[in-house]
């Protein structure tokens, strides 16, 4: 089986991302160049995990297509066709997890430092923590990168800020009062197990709890990506912008 052969995108999908990604066929110069069979390219590199030195020959200069990449993740575009896509119309749920990614020796030694790339070291070795807000169809409306030993809790505020829902899940490691007001403020409910360390116990919807495997499943999902179940970017920017493209995906499918 050739690499043509393995191409992700259908046309209807191409139809869809296409409309948010800078120039067309029509545009000079590279920003309007192939720009489908360009994203395939990247979409090869997220898939697999391969280095991009080993990217095969049919797509290009691989220096080249590294080097666009770098510059559609610099000018937010892998950002916005994801944004564009996961504008999803169900606001009734609203789930809440994180995951930590291990993160490979290469990923380290960006200019400004791991803390600033979202890398930690732990006794496992470098880490990078996805905390993610997944909807009831099962697919991701936002995500921020922090480094791997950093909390979940203190994340969740910016994941459910301006979302509407009806009701947010989280695990007991998001259970704080301080959430809890957060999430009633928004005229939601907040389905979070009790910590066994508090002393007012609020009653749980078992049943609702019960959704909350659709974060776990989107996780899953994400890390068939092999670029994405292993970090190798140095960069957050850039290793944010494969999560994006994955996640686009995800959305497509």
């Amino acid at each position: 089986m050739g690499v043509l052969d393995r191409l992700i995108l259908r046309d209807d999908q191409w139809e869809r991302m296409s409309r948010h990604i800078i120039g067309d066929d029509r545009t000079r110069g590279s920003s309007g160049r192939d720009n489908r069979m360009f994203v395939e390219a990247v979409l090869w590199i997220v898939r697999t995990g391969s280095p991009w030195r080993d990217l095969p020959e049919v797509f290009g200069d691989w220096n080249s297509v590294f080097r666009r990449f770098s510059r559609w993740s610099q000018k937010g575009v892998w950002w916005r066709v994801f944004e564009a896509m996961s504008e999803d119309t169900d606001f009734e749920y609203l789930i809440v997890d994180s995951t930590i990614i291990r993160a490979h020796q290469h990923a380290s030694g960006a200019k400004k430092g791991a803390e600033d790339q979202a890398l930690g070291r732990s006794r496992g070795g470098l880490s990078t923590k996805i905390h993610m807000a997944v909807r009831g169809l099962g697919c991701p409306v936002r995500f921020i990168l922090t480094a791997g030993q950093k909390g979940d809790a203190p994340q969740a505020d910016l994941l459910i800020e301006d979302l509407p829902a009806e009701v947010v899940m989280a695990d007991t490691a998001y259970d704080s009062d301080r959430l809890r007001k957060l999430i009633a403020d928004k005229g939601a409910q907040a389905v979070i197990p009790n910590n066994p360390s508090r002393a007012k116990k609020y009653p749980l919807d078992k049943q609702l709890y019960a959704q909350r495997y659709l974060v776990e499943c989107c996780f899953s999902k994400l890390k068939q990506f092999r670029r994405i179940a292993t970090r190798y970017e140095k960069t957050v920017r850039n290793y944010k912008a494969m999560i994006a493209l994955a996640a686009t995906i995800l959305w497509l499918r």
